[in-house]
């Protein structure tokens, strides 16, 4: 076999082995971003019904902004959710791999979301609908705990190195097909009539995610175990208690993806507090969702850019210039809002979620779980990003809350994103660089770990 006269890679000695590992990339970023566009999809068909819809059906008629913060509430307990699907599937997946338990998030996530668009309204069994809702939401949320985690960590562990922040990117561009998605789903189901919304167009986009499933079903139950795990279960050399072993061996890198995680905010903002503000000051839901496919259609390509410039430069000047260029994009984008401006919506809305949260959100995938060894890199990663996720997952309601209704006060919703991507920069910069660490040294001691 011919040898590779400069290979960076001390694991990758030959052509052969080279290519080998390159298919293995290839498909497990496939798998990756199928996954991520059923889970998103799922996620973000919630959130647009949350914004548009649930305040109608799901709870007793009365103030609109009353109905609008409880339907946020249940768009909110999922986040709740997901700490412990962070937990128990991360234990599964330092446990028995990656694969199979990647394989239940999918399957737990497709089934919620299906059973969501069978639920009764509140006109038909009262206050069994929202609770109802709440549960089914609270499935949504245990599976989506692990997901990214796994599905990032599981892609990063079969990239060379040179190329590991560019294949795990893709569950990130999957996250960005999976809003398009369920954007475009929404755009006919926001034309129909109010009768017919309400009575059963709402359920439509919740049944069409079988078909998501199927596919990603088939492409997941293909994948291999990453070898870098294999070797350490055929040497038995896992751990019993993943989580509690990581919180001892790993304090540090955990609280840095927790702080690092809030950049996060930024996205679940945008995606359901930004389109409920942007129909009470009169902006038709459909303009809102075709600024949302705009970004995210431009975004499915530029996070995979971003995360390849991240291999050459490092994971660090990427995140920040991203996260920063988050916290001044928002303001505009708010007052553009509030103001009603169209075209400046477009544009801001653009420049943030293809541009500068395409930056940090393409590079935590492989950042994230290069901090963690592989003994609990699954439960660090999911666990540790749970903590922003889970304030995001509140931080709808709670700009509903401040702003009250009121068009011009937009300033809380904005200063809520600032103050979260301040977290993330200080996380980022108490975090170690990772972008050229050999796969098994990743987490070792003399990388960063206790």
């Amino acid at each position: 076999m011919t040898k590779l006269p400069a290979i960076s890679d001390p694991d990758i000695t030959t052509v052969e082995e080279q290519e080998r590992r390159l298919r293995r990339a290839k498909k497990a970023a496939l798998a990756s971003f199928l996954g991520g566009a059923l889970e998103y999809y799922d996620f973000f068909v919630y959130a647009t019904a949350a914004s548009l819809v649930f305040s109608r059906i799901f709870f007793p008629s009365g103030d609109p902004t009353v109905a609008t913060i409880a339907s946020f509430a249940t768009f909110g307990v999922a986040y709740v959710a997901r700490p412990f699907g962070a937990i128990f599937f991360g234990h599964l997946g330092d446990r028995i791999g990656r694969k199979n338990t990647l394989v239940m998030t999918l399957v737990l996530m497709g089934a919620a979301t299906f059973l969501i668009g069978l639920l009764p309204d509140f006109r038909t069994v009262g206050y069994l609908a929202p609770i109802l809702l709440v549960v089914l939401r609270l499935l949504q949320g245990l599976s989506a705990g692990a997901e990214t985690a796994g599905a990032s960590a599981l892609t990063m562990e079969e990239s060379p190195i040179g190329r590991r922040g560019f294949f795990p990117s893709f569950a990130m561009s999957g996250i960005s097909a999976g809003i398009v998605l369920a954007s475009l789903v929404f755009l006919p189901v926001a034309a129909m009539s109010e009768a017919d919304r309400l009575s059963w167009g709402w359920r439509i986009p919740f049944w069409s995610s079988l078909l998501v499933l199927v596919v990603a079903y088939l492409v997941r139950r293909s994948l291999e175990e990453p070898e870098v795990f294999e070797e350490k279960a055929e040497h038995h050399d896992l751990v019993k208690l993943p989580f509690m072993d990581m919180l001892k061996t790993h304090p540090a890198q955990f609280f840095q993806v927790a702080l690092m995680s809030f950049e996060t905010v930024t996205n679940t903002f945008m995606q359901s507090f930004g389109l409920a503000y942007a129909v009470s000051v009169g902006i038709p839901a459909q303009t809102m969702l075709f600024v949302s496919i705009l970004g995210n259609v431009i975004a499915i390509g530029t996070q995979p850019l971003f995360a390849f410039l991240s291999d050459k430069f490092g994971r660090r000047p990427i995140f920040i210039s991203g996260v920063l260029g988050s916290t001044a994009l928002i303001f505009v984008y708010f007052w553009a809002i509030s103001t009603a401006n169209i075209p400046l919506i477009f544009v801001v809305s653009t420049l943030i979620t293809a541009g500068t949260y395409s930056m940090s959100n393409a590079i935590y995938p492989a950042w994230f779980s290069e901090l963690f060894n592989v003994r609990v890199r699954y439960s660090g990663m999911a666990i540790g990003l749970q903590v922003g996720i889970l304030c995001a997952g509140f931080t709808p309601l709670l700009g509903t809350a401040l702003v009250g209704g009121v068009a011009a006060n937009w300033g809380p919703a904005a200063w809520i994103v600032a103050g979260s991507t301040v977290l993330a920069v200080i996380g980022a910069m108490w975090a170690r660089e990772t972008h050229k660490t050999p796969i098994h040294e990743l987490g070792n001691p003399v990388h960063g770990s206790k």
